[in-house]
């Protein structure tokens, strides 16, 4: 199994770590001008000092000096304001998904007073439904207001995230909104429209464990589950896990279509896809700039299955056939089991 990123909620509130300290250093990511910070392969840019913020550091979070997991913290005079701008190149991405896992971290980070009070599609870069906004009041037992934004450019996620002290939300919502404005595009035309994801119930479907018939695959499957909110998704079942329990999701009325389960706000996903030939699902786990690719089961997984592959207990998926690596300026290179390149 591979190892899981970094939760961006975590690494929101480890930054100041001495590891990161020195990965901000690095500066392989970023070109920094005397105004403005840019991601470079991304062509993602914004202004170092905006809405009452400025730049305190960048680095990368993961796969250091390869520039797929970068990050930018802004701080506000004070200190009791803090920002991060994240992009980053998922190998699924979507980023209603990220707002949907992100809300699921809040939720549980912040405790049970924490509320929800916008989450929506606004304009980004001159494009209607460009990203979704999102609000969270009284966190952490009333003390903190919360706030974050998800965009999908190219093949690259952003998220910005905003936190600061309850008596102080107007400069937090501020900050967001000043980030989001201030964001600047090589190629606007790349940014995806997007809305929150619409979840529903639908009809449990788990019909005993799944048999590995295919080990290897040739390349990564195209997962064929609508992205952005595009469409409904519902909620097949629950996967109870040593590190936490994570919804089993499919397209609404499409039971013999893909199936994915999102991990974290980091964008680990595990997905079955029906496979191109003959029957059954093709495995793949999805992570930053990777997908480890475990075969073709006969049918979906059970739950008690899955919970396995994520655990790393399934004797089926010891290891994964071959890996997809995806570089910043958009090469895929493929790695066999035996690690050798072709």
């Amino acid at each position: 199994m591979p190892k899981r990123a970094l939760s961006f909620l975590s690494a929101v509130l480890a930054l100041s770590a001495p590891a990161l300290v020195r990965a901000a250093e690095e500066r392989e990511a970023w070109t920094p001008t005397a105004t403005t910070l840019r991601a470079n392969a991304a062509g993602i840019s914004m202004s170092q000092s905006v809405a009452g913020l400025s730049l305190s550091k960048s680095g990368e979070v993961s796969n250091g000096g390869k520039g797929i997991d970068n990050y930018a913290q802004y701080l506000s005079d004070d200190g009791a304001i803090q920002a991060t701008l994240y992009v980053y190149l998922p190998s699924y991405a979507d980023a209603s998904l990220a707002a949907y896992m992100t809300d699921k971290a809040v939720m549980e980070r912040f405790g049970a007073r924490t509320h929800r009070t916008a989450y929506a599609a606004v304009a980004v870069a001159g494009h209607a439904d460009g990203a979704i906004r999102a609000v969270y009041d009284d966190a952490a037992d009333g003390a903190l207001t919360t706030a974050a934004a998800f965009l999908h450019a190219g093949r690259w996620v952003v998220k910005l995230r905003v936190t600061g002290p309850t008596e102080r939300r107007k400069e937090v919502l501020a900050g967001l909104d000043g980030m989001l404005a201030g964001l600047r595009f090589d190629n606007p035309v790349s940014i995806h429209a997007t809305k929150p994801a619409r979840l529903a119930a639908c009809p449990a479907n788990d019909g005993g464990d799944a048999r590995l018939t295919t080990r290897t695959v040739a390349e990564p499957a195209d997962i064929s589950l609508p992205r952005e909110g595009q469409a409904p998704l519902c909620v097949r079942g629950k996967v109870d896990t040593a590190e936490g329990s994570y919804d089993i999701l499919q397209q609404a009325g499409a039971a013999d279509g893909a199936i994915i389960v999102p991990v974290d706000d980091a964008g680990t996903v595990v997905a079955f896809d029906p496979a191109k030939a003959g029957r059954g699902y093709q495995l793949s786990i999805h992570s930053v700039g990777q997908t480890d690719l475990y075969g073709i089961y006969d049918k979906v997984p059970s739950a008690r299955q899955i919970a396995q592959i994520l655990d790393g207990k399934d004797p089926q998926t010891a290891q994964a056939g071959a890996t997809a690596d995806y570089a910043a300026n958009g090469e895929m290179t493929m790695r066999t089991a035996d690690t050798k390149l072709r």
